[in-house]
């Protein structure tokens, strides 16, 4: 379990649903729960989110949202999906730079 890896996550209030790791990679062994941005097919187009598809190794076209991050137990994490491209993971950065007002 790596940061930037997206992984279905299992819960009862939301079924089964892909979201990329976004906590250290150094700091979740440590941890009980992950830091993850959830994955969406709808797609709007907006800074906040980034796109992902069939190149990146997700089943279909999705965006991850970076106005949407949640706090979840690793235990929920039931499949790693794909792992990120160094550029798509940068573009991550960015756009949680813009979901948290801290980008330039």
């Amino acid at each position: 379990m790596n940061r930037g890896e997206v992984w279905w996550v299992e819960a009862p209030e939301i079924g089964r649903r892909p979201a990329c790791i976004l906590t250290r990679t150094a700091a979740i062994p440590v941890l009980r729960s992950v830091l993850v941005a959830p994955a969406t097919r709808r797609i709007r187009g907006i800074p906040t989110e980034v796109v992902l598809d069939r190149d990146d190794g997700m089943p279909e076209e999705c965006a991850l949202s970076m106005d949407n991050l949640t706090v979840v137990p690793k235990s929920l994490l039931v499949e790693r999906i794909t792992a990120l491209a160094p550029h798509r993971l940068a573009e991550v950065c960015r756009a949680l730079g813009v979901a948290t007002g801290c980008a330039p």
